[in-house]
């Protein structure tokens, strides 16, 4: 590819895009055909963990160690990307994750035991770290400002529709066919990614930018010991158990001494400057309450719908697929809407609509059809496509370009670690809320309850059988109940991120 034409410079400041291109439409879908296929990786392989478990010798305990190797991987890795970026070149960054990737997750579908399938993992995660920040700096890079609405709503759409899809992607790969085409589905996406990367994405100039080890290691210390405390803490009864205090510890004061180290070094790992934009500041915020609903709202719903209504793993994703046809249809309109409407009042109104969202699924039943789920989806994904591609815009628009490639590290550093934090505080509070309610309903089963003698005579003379059934239905009370308090967890976390919106400072017209 040495004919390959190097990216143009823009035109004048804050009208033309950063850098000009020509096939523009192949850049972008080539773009999002391997950031989608990184995104399902984060979601796909969690319905297959049964499956591999048998095949790989595995415990139910050990075989998590699938997606906690992926999952600190690249939390790890995903802030050097602005370094990486500069130093070998952003369009060669992109083909090597792609590349690497691919072969990793090639490698994922061949595993023969649980070291190698975490092994392989691991390097997965390594890999496909960059991809998404790359892809978002590549978007707003050949976009002009008065298109970078509708390149956000491209780039949302993939971000929010593959973890929606990704669970029943993979349960229909693996009843279909085998839980190694979970990973092995990743070569044909890849491949064409691949293709038109190469042969349309320009060579941008390279940056010679010194390495801070120290503040990497520090930053990868934090992030490392935060993501597995979060993954492990539900397993050892989080605080409860020494393991996760040692974690936090280490967190902590890797977090804090890596602030002290960037805010004194001449030459920090990331440059504190870039904090200093105050629209950039809020969107870290916000994108870190999308990724609690985002990823929290779907790690409770699949176990909900199979462990209360009974539903198979294909019937549960079609359920659930109408949350992303709504997300999809919000980024379509909200793409161009972000052009002629405050994109402070879009957040509002997404913000309003994911609230009203999780207000009908504290409604749910366990004697409910399936409308319900159907109808808070498509309000909740509308909701959050409306929040989503805004703020995605705002966060950058007032950023200077140089800051870029690092700001979109962190952007989506912060959305991965939200949707952490949301998933193991929703598991969390689910877990203890079941037992609570399970202790709180069974203390009315007795003997002397006339409600009881109404509803089930046979319980009174202790018949194995009618116990059996209450404790039952004991049992799917408690979990429904617990599930209940969560969506009105993550209801309250919405309505107070709603006037942080305000606080945005609207961009200035392209």
């Amino acid at each position: 590819m040495s004919d390959l034409p190097e990216a143009a410079p823009a035109g004048p400041a804050g009208s033309g895009p950063t850098i000009e291109v020509g096939h523009r439409g192949l850049i972008t879908l080539s773009i999002m055909a391997a950031t989608i296929m990184q995104v399902l990786d984060t979601t796909i392989a969690n319905v297959a963990l049964p499956s591999m478990t048998g095949d790989l010798g595995a415990s139910q305990d050990t075989i998590n160690w699938v997606l906690t190797s992926y999952i600190v991987a690249s939390a790890i890795m995903t802030p050097v990307t602005g370094w990486l970026a500069d130093r070998l070149g952003k369009r060669e960054l992109f083909l090597i994750s792609i590349v690497g990737f691919v072969v990793t997750s090639i490698a994922c579908g061949l595993a023969w035991s649980l070291p190698s399938m975490v092994a392989f993992r691991l390097m997965q995660g390594v890999f496909g770290a960059a991809i998404v920040p790359l892809s978002q700096t590549f978007l707003l890079d050949i976009n002009p400002r008065e298109k970078a609405g509708q390149a956000m709503a491209m780039w949302g759409a993939g971000i929010m529709v593959g973890p929606i899809i990704g669970p029943t992607l993979g349960g229909w790969l693996t009843e279909s066919y085998n839980w190694r085409w979970v990973f092995l589905i990743n070569l044909p996406v890849g491949a064409l990614a691949l293709l038109g990367c190469l042969a349309y994405l320009p060579r941008m100039p390279r940056k010679r930018r010194s390495f801070d080890m120290a503040g990497f290691a520090l930053l990868s210390l934090a992030i490392g010991s935060l993501q597995l405390m979060l993954d492990r803490g539900g397993e050892v009864d989080w605080f409860a158990a020494a393991e996760t205090w040692l974690y936090l510890i280490v967190s902590v004061s890797g977090f804090w001494m890596f602030v002290v180290h960037i805010l004194t070094r001449e030459h920090p790992f990331l440059d504190p400057q870039m904090f200093r934009d105050r629209n950039f500041r809020i969107g870290l915020v916000f994108i870190f309450v999308v990724g609690i609903i985002l990823l929290a709202s779907l790690a409770l719903l699949p176990p909900m719908l199979a462990r209360i209504l009974g539903y198979p793993v294909i019937t549960t994703g079609l359920v659930m697929a109408p949350r992303g046809v709504g997300t999809m249809i919000s980024m379509l309109i909200v793409g161009r809407l972000v052009r002629i409407v405050d994109p402070r009042a879009l957040v509002l109104a997404g913000l309003t609509l994911t609230a009203l969202s999780l207000y009908e699924m504290t409604g749910f039943t366990p004697q409910m059809d399936s409308w319900p789920i159907i109808r808070s989806g498509i309000v909740q994904g509308l909701g959050l496509g409306l929040v989503f591609v805004p703020l995605s815009t705002i966060a950058f628009a007032t950023l200077e370009p140089r800051f870029r490639a690092d700001a979109t590290s962190l952007f989506s550093l912060v959305r991965n670690i939200g949707s952490s934090i949301g998933i193991s505080v929703v598991t969390a509070a689910m877990a203890r809320n079941v037992q609570i309610n399970h202790a709180e309903l069974g203390a009315f089963i007795h003997p002397y309850n006339p409600v009881l003698a109404q509803v089930n005579p046979a319980a009174i003379t202790a018949d194995p059988a009618a116990l059996q059934m209450l404790d039952g239905l004991v049992n799917v009370q408690a979990a429904m109940i617990a599930y209940i308090d969560d969506f009105q967890l993550m209801m309250w976390v919405t309505l107070c991120a709603m006037p942080l919106a305000l606080i945005l400072r609207r961009p200035a017209r392209g």
